[in-house]
């Protein structure tokens, strides 16, 4: 029985092309296998190989998304393939997007067998879970073999036609489709099991998981502000001219803490945006566009605000978890108490 036919895709990180800096890297099409591709090889054994790789840069896909799938589809058809697989994209918010309309496109327009992962914080989870099979992830390529062991067994259920089950048996994220299939335990049964568990602090895994939403109790409104000390937090990636922490463009693993003393207007030859998710023309040009350090001088100096907090924080939202979201704000929230700050205005994009 001949091996079944897989074209793979993969942005220009995983290609080994380069960085942030090669990511307008052009649509290319590669025979065999790279980089996560030799682990899916070696998974598939005898039933299958990857005979294509395609390769395009997250920028110059998400920039030019028309064109860009329309070439990336006729390579994929170019190569006949059983199968198709995209990524897996982990926490990078683009490789995300790309991998989730390109494995789309595939499925509508080409109708081969298609699957892709990536961590559920990715944006594209939310945009695509619901049109094609993504499975889940962790949050790096630290989890690659995780991430393969769990994409090869679905993907040749795909392959081969097959009947495909629960996302709890399956591993893929729930679509919003639902699966009938018969439990060894009648349900109270199972509810007493997992009451038991609980009240017991064991391990357990409920059925019908609920979303955790936080609850933040506002604090009572500045009476004073005139005399309020106001700080300036960003998830829009204001950096000084240069990056100097070279804060990541999407899936930030920092943040940046920088002094305004003495600085009156952002002006393009000072500050710049690190921010990879929207066009960064105009907030290069001005990037009180998206940090008002000019609108809080003016309040400052009209009396309205007591002053603006020395320093601001600022990081990426592109694609950076909600975890490490909050670790830094857990962060530079303290150095704010011990500053004596009295509100926070947080800009976005």
């Amino acid at each position: 029985m001949a091996k079944l036919r897989i074209v793979h895709y993969i942005n220009q990180f995983f290609a080994q092309i380069g960085g942030e800096e090669m990511a307008d890297y052009k649509p290319e099409l590669r025979e065999g296998c790279i980089g996560p591709g030799l682990a899916f090889n070696q998974a598939f054994g005898e039933d299958a190989e990857i005979v294509a790789t395609v390769i395009c840069g997250d920028s110059y896909f998400n920039e030019n998304l028309d064109e860009a799938k329309a070439t990336v589809l006729e390579m994929i058809k170019s190569q006949n393939p059983d199968l198709f697989i995209a990524g897996p994209a982990f926490n990078a918010g683009r490789y995300g997007v790309a991998c989730g309309t390109i494995t789309a496109a595939v499925k509508s327009e080409l109708g081969i067998p298609c699957l892709t992962a990536m961590y559920e914080e990715n944006p594209g989870a939310d945009m695509f879970k619901n049109q094609v099979y993504i499975v889940p992830t962790k949050n790096s390529a630290v989890g690659m073999r995780d991430a393969v062991k769990k994409m090869v067994p679905l993907a040749l259920k795909l392959a081969h036609g097959e009947e495909i089950g629960a996302s709890c048996v399956e591993h893929y994220m729930p679509n919003g489709i639902r699966k009938n299939f018969f439990e060894k335990k009648r349900g109270s049964a199972r509810a007493v099991d997992m009451l038991l568990a609980k009240m017991a602090g064991k391990p357990f895994t409920t059925e019908f998981p609920m979303p955790d939403f936080d609850r933040v109790t506002p604090n009572p409104a500045v009476k004073d502000m005139a005399h309020a000390t106001i700080a300036l937090v960003t998830s829009g990636g204001i950096v000084p001219k240069g990056n100097p922490d070279h804060i990541e463009s999407s899936s930030a693993s920092k943040y940046g803490e920088y002094d305004l003393e003495g600085v009156m207007d952002l002006t393009a030859d000072t500050y710049e945006t690190a921010h990879g998710g929207y066009d960064p023309v105009y907030a290069n040009q001005d990037a009180d566009r998206v940090l008002p350090v000019d609108v809080m001088r003016d309040l400052e100096r009209e009396g309205v605000i007591g002053k603006l907090h020395r320093y601001f924080y600022t990081t990426v939202g592109n694609g950076t978890a909600v975890k490490n979201a909050k670790r830094y704000a857990s962060e530079f929230a303290q150095e704010l108490l011990k500053a004596n700050v009295n509100a926070v205005i947080l800009t976005s994009t």
